[in-house]
């Protein structure tokens, strides 16, 4: 898609609040296995993903870590798409690139996103995330590539109103 950067890390300092997250991608020239992750930093507890595929992730409480296995709630959606937490069908080879087969991508969170949206539909209520939300969270990642490309620049989130989502 163009990145010139095999690696690309975001720091991320929430507002009105003693958290702050490194959100980092590896994708190729490196040597290291493909890693999409984000790690969350507080004062009383912090979260790391896992480093390696098939790892369990560390909580710190304090100084003090513990390796956490990560729920699968797949048991939440209907049958006929819970395999989907745990791996993707995108094509038949055999050959994918890690990034297409862990967890159906981004941890196993693409089946419960569609089937919130789907849901949401059906239901006539707003999805989880919404339209604001999203736009926030699409943001984050799109600053933080402008951000690299200009060096590491310090970019501000813009606030989003309903109407320039919709727009």
């Amino acid at each position: 898609y163009g990145s010139p950067f095999a690696i690309e890390t975001c720091h991320i300092k929430f507002r009105d609040s003693d958290l702050s997250a490194e959100v980092t991608r590896s994708l190729f020239n490196t040597a290291r296995q493909y890693r999409e992750s984000f790690d969350v930093y507080g004062s009383k507890k912090s979260f790391e993903w896992t480093q390696i595929e098939h790892e369990d992730s560390v909580i710190h409480t304090g100084e003090t870590p513990e390796r956490v296995k990560i729920p699968d709630y797949a048991h939440l959606l209907p049958e006929e798409i819970q395999n989907f937490t745990q791996a993707g069908v995108y094509d038949s080879d055999d050959n994918q690139h890690l990034s297409f087969i862990q967890g159906a991508g981004h941890g196993g969170s693409h089946p419960h996103l569609v089937h919130e949206f789907v849901s949401a539909l059906v239901e006539g209520r707003e999805p989880y995330p919404n339209a604001r939300q999203s736009a926030n969270i699409t943001c984050v990642g799109i600053l933080a590539h402008e951000s690299a490309m200009q060096g590491g620049k310090i970019m501000q989130m813009p606030e989003f109103t309903m109407e320039k989502v919709l727009v």
